[in-house]
């Protein structure tokens, strides 16, 4: 009589890559059949609290409130059953967590079924992978991570297009609407402004391959309609503010003439959109933040196509004149102040964002 010892040991590279994940603000909790001691070990390994653990028949005992309460506090559930793990998932839905499951196994189908997102791995099972949300053509966490990573910057750079369009939007339609009630003409022609919607937006769409910034990558983020607003509302007003300071300068001050005044508001007008994106973008210090090269390469070029239509007979094209040097650099002082003023703004605007998020969670 003999006996034999079989041992699975755990990827060299999986304490590490749930170290990761923690860091990136995700908890990861284990499921397994096995029992109390062998995982309670594995767990160990991967550098899970141990102690954290729930059984199958512990989970039997609690009804769905009571495993939704206690739920959040477990890392290993161990000597589970299938209808054990899709219960689970289901409490931790039930608690508020955005769910993602790992499985390979006919077993694991239901946890699948049950996740926010369902992932398996190339050779599972086949109802497995058909369960799945997701199929990794590698057995690898940190694949796992940075696909995870790769969906963060894609949804921040979406969320930074939105917030600048539509606050940009929201203040362009204030400034149209004062300016055409107290101006004796239009302040701007449409063929002007097709013009300056054509080269603001593109510097614009650079935004979804644009670089994000550490920390926004550092936690998960969600769609907030409510942020979306309030985003708009104070950069829209911000930005109507420069647009009637112009509007009176020009005015009062100079006394500009028709095809003067929207001449220098149309220069104005994509100067400061194309600058305020370097600060809009990141919600820190704009000297802390890099832009992608293809940003910078396209909001330059947008910058001298502008000053080429001022400045030479194309601009005769749109009903453009040449604007006075004086307006040129009163063009420039009020793109530097709005920037410089977006640069404060933020600061308050995304301390009271924060503070909002901590209080809500």
């Amino acid at each position: 009589m003999g006996l034999l010892s079989f041992s699975d040991p755990v990827k060299p590279d999986a304490a590490q890559a749930i170290a990761d994940f923690a860091a990136a603000g995700v908890t990861v909790r284990m499921i397994t059949g096995d029992a109390r001691p062998v995982a309670a070990h594995i767990a160990g390994e991967l550098g899970l609290d141990p102690a954290a653990v729930l059984t199958g028949g512990e989970l039997e005992a609690l009804d769905d409130a009571g495993l939704a309460r206690r739920v959040t506090e477990v890392r290993v559930f161990c000597e589970t059953t299938p209808g054990h793990k899709e219960r689970i998932i289901r409490a931790l839905s039930t608690a508020g967590e955005t769910v993602g499951y790992m499985g390979d196994g006919i077993n694991d189908t239901l946890a699948l079924h049950a996740a926010d997102v369902g992932i398996s791995v190339k050779g599972a099972a086949d109802v497995a992978a058909e369960s799945a949300s997701i199929v990794m053509l590698e057995n690898d966490l940190h694949s796992l991570l940075d696909g995870m990573r790769a969906g963060r910057r894609t949804f921040a750079n979406t969320m930074k297009y939105i917030q600048m369009t539509t606050s940009a939007n929201f203040g362009n339609m204030i400034s149209m609407a004062i300016a055409s009630l107290v101006l004796p003409f239009l302040p701007l022609l449409a063929p002007q402004i097709l013009v300056i919607n054509l080269l603001t937006d593109v510097p614009a769409m650079t935004i979804g391959t644009d670089l994000v910034d550490d920390r926004q990558l550092a936690h998960p983020q969600r769609w907030d309609m409510a942020l979306i607003r309030n985003y708009m509302i104070v950069f829209g007003l911000v930005s109507s503010l420069f647009d009637i300071i112009i509007f009176m300068i020009l005015r009062l001050g100079f006394r500009a003439a028709e095809a003067e005044f929207q001449s220098t508001w149309f220069l104005a007008s994509i100067l400061t959109e194309v600058f305020v994106l370097f600060s809009l973008r990141t919600r820190g210090p704009i000297w802390r933040s890099r832009p992608s090269r293809m940003l910078v390469l396209l909001s330059a070029s947008v910058v001298a196509i502008t000053f080429i239509i001022v400045g030479s007979p194309l601009g005769g094209l749109l009903s453009l004149a040449i604007p006075p040097v004086a307006l040129m650099w009163l063009v420039l002082g009020i793109t530097v102040a709005y920037v410089g003023l977006c640069e404060v703004v933020k600061v308050p605007f995304w301390r009271a964002v924060r503070r909002s998020a901590g209080g809500a969670s």
